[in-house]
C-alpha cells in the first residue's frame, strides 16, 4: 500500500506569476522517486480547506492577485497558524511570503494585516530589487535564484532568516537577510523557481512530513548531476 504525502498550493490561480508552480512539480517528482505517493491540492479562493495537509506551497502575485486572496487567507489564517505552529513543512514565496508576515503596507499607504505566522513586516517602496541572487544557509548550503520585489521586509525578534545574501539584495537593501524562518515555515523572496535549483530544500520539507507522517524516512540516492550543473551556471552569472 503506497504512502501517500498532501501537498497542498495555496491559491495558484493568483498567485502563480513567477513560475513557482514549479515548486510544485519538484515536490511530487521527489516524492515519487522515494517511493511516495504524492496527493496534489490546489486551494483556491471559496474552496473547501483540505485536510490531513503535509506540506504547503504558495507563490507571488501582483498587487491585484494580493487584494483578490486577502479576504480568503484572513479566514483561513487560524487553521494556518495551528499547522505552522504543528510543525508543517511550508514554503512561502513573495507576495504570500509578506502576507504570512505581520503587515505589508504599500507605496500608496494602504496597510494589508497579515495573518502572523511570520513575526515580518514588509513596505512598498518604489525601488525595486531585482536580478540573480545567491545565499547561503547553513542548512542548505548556498542557494540560488531570481528575485523581483518592491515590497522590502524586515525581520522581528521570534524568526531567523532564512539565508545571508551573498549576491543580490535579499529581504530589503540594509541588512543583508534573505526570507525568514519560522519552525517548518519558510519565506523568501526567490523565485526562479527556488526549489528546481536547490532541492535540498524540497528534500529537508519532504523528509519533516514523512517523518511526521510515518515516523521515519529512508531516501533513496537522487542523481542531481543536471541540478548542480545548472546551479553553478547561475551562481555565476552576473547580478
Amino acid at each position: 500500500m503506497s504512502q501517500v504525502i498532501h501537498v497542498v498550493q495555496l491559491y495558484p490561480r493568483d498567485m502563480n506569476i513567477y513560475g513557482d508552480h514549479g515548486n510544485l512539480l519538484v515536490l511530487k517528482r521527489r516524492l515519487q522517486w522515494y517511493g511516495y505517493e504524492p496527493k496534489i491540492t490546489e486551494y483556491n479562493v471559496g474552496d473547501d480547506f483540505p485536510t490531513d495537509i503535509d506540506i504547503i506551497i504558495g507563490g507571488g502575485g501582483q498587487d491585484s492577485g494580493q487584494d483578490k486572496i486577502y479576504q480568503d487567507l484572513m479566514k483561513r489564517g487560524k487553521q494556518l497558524r495551528e499547522l505552522a505552529d504543528n510543525d508543517v513543512p511550508m514554503l512561502l514565496v513573495c507576495g504570500l511570503y509578506q502576507l504570512f508576515g505581520q503587515f505589508f503596507q504599500t507605496n500608496q499607504d494602504k496597510r494589508l494585516d497579515g495573518i502572523g505566522i511570520l513575526d515580518v513586516e514588509t513596505y512598498g517602496t518604489t525601488e525595486r530589487l531585482i536580478g540573480n541572487i545567491v545565499t547561503h544557509s547553513e542548512t542548505f548550503g548556498d542557494i540560488v535564484g531570481y528575485e523581483n520585489h518592491s515590497g522590502q521586509t524586515y525581520l522581528g525578534e521570534t524568526v531567523q532568516p532564512f539565508a545571508t545574501v551573498v549576491k543580490g539584495a535579499g529581504n530589503n537593501s540594509k541588512d543583508g537577510h534573505e526570507g525568514a524562518r519560522y519552525r517548518n515555515v519558510i519565506g523568501t523572496y526567490l523565485h526562479g523557481s527556488i526549489l528546481p535549483k536547490n532541492p535540498k530544500i524540497a528534500d529537508f520539507m519532504i523528509e519533516l512530513a514523512v517523518r511526521k507522517r510515518y515516523g521515519d524516512f529512508t531516501p533513496n540516492v537522487i542523481d542531481d548531476l543536471f541540478t548542480d550543473l545548472a546551479r553553478s551556471i547561475a551562481i555565476d552569472r552576473p547580478r
